[in-house]
């Protein structure tokens, strides 16, 4: 499994056929200090090729997004959105198209309306809960027009 994020040692690592999430999290050395263990489920049963995203605290998260893998979704209504295959507009966006990008979850997306309009990309960092991080992740799915 590959295990990203807020984990001390980052990687691939191969585990027993019989593996949880608490078991990937530990052959990666741990959580880190600011790692968000809450957002994940540490119970949830591994199989070959899974990701596991530890998130941090100050990530503005969908934990669904984030770790699709390691919380599977329970119906088809919970199944995470794909991301966007072109970029979308953030002066245009609707918040269900905005909720669809990598960890925007329904706050986040009316506060990225409420912060309109934007001059450029890096001026989503003046939104609340937005980072560099979390920026750096969005840049791929959006534009500005």
């Amino acid at each position: 499994v590959y295990v990203s994020g807020a984990v001390r040692a980052p990687g691939v690592y191969r585990l027993p056929a019989d593996s949880i999430v608490d078991d990937a999290v530990t052959a990666a050395g741990g959580p880190t200090a600011d790692a968000d263990l809450i957002a994940i489920n540490l119970a949830h049963p591994l199989s070959d090729g899974e990701q596991v995203y530890v998130p941090d605290r100050n990530d503005d998260t969908n934990a669904v997004n984030l770790s699709q893998m390691s919380n599977p979704p329970r119906s088809a209504a919970d199944k995470p959105t794909p991301a966007p295959p072109a970029p979308v507009d953030l002066n245009t966006a609707t918040a269900d198209e905005l909720e669809a990008l990598p960890g925007i979850g329904p706050k986040t997306a009316q506060a990225i309306i409420e912060q309109r309009p934007y001059s450029q990309v890096e001026d989503l960092l003046r939104v609340k809960g937005i980072g560099e991080k979390t920026l750096a992740r969005l840049r791929p799915y959006v534009e500005v027009k």
